[in-house]
């Protein structure tokens, strides 16, 4: 009995000390940024994914096709990227930064729809390689984001 009782509290003392550092790790958030026009950002490095936001896909309706860049295209800031066409409108959709494109989402050429699903995880267009990361200085956080939503609902 004594030794269940150690080793019971030799697991519980290193589930503890080993707890915080799994946290840490599993819980390390991507920094996201957003445009007055409804693009994100999600930050880890010096790479980029970008897509539309949950706010932007609800507002066009059903997405019924996207149109997304090669890879290796080159973005300035606030340059149309691609567009996203829906059973309401057609929008262009813009780089929120400067950079190279790294990889395209390929998905949403066969599944569009997906956008409405999940526009701010599987659903993301684009990533890249930013070419300035100071330019995310000049973007909404989550917080300003929100109210930016707020303002332009009512």
């Amino acid at each position: 009995m004594a030794a269940t009782t150690v080793g019971l509290a030799l697991t519980r003392t290193l589930a503890r000390r080993a707890a915080p550092r799994m946290a840490t790790t599993l819980l390390r958030p991507l920094s996201t940024y957003y445009t007055p026009a409804h693009e994100y950002i999600k930050v880890e490095g010096s790479v980029g994914t970008v897509g539309i936001t949950d706010f932007a896909q609800s507002a066009l309706g059903d997405i019924v096709y996207v149109d997304l860049p090669e890879v290796d295209e080159d973005f300035e800031k606030g340059e149309s990227f691609g567009s996203v066409e829906s059973v309401k409108a057609a929008s262009d959709v813009y780089a929120p930064v400067g950079g190279i494109v790294t990889e395209t989402n390929v998905v949403l050429m066969d599944d569009p729809a997906k956008v409405n699903t999940d526009a701010e995880g599987d659903a993301w267009f684009i990533k890249m390689e930013l070419s300035d990361a100071s330019e995310l200085e000049e973007l909404m956080d989550e917080a300003a984001y929100k109210e930016h939503c707020e303002k332009e609902a009512h």
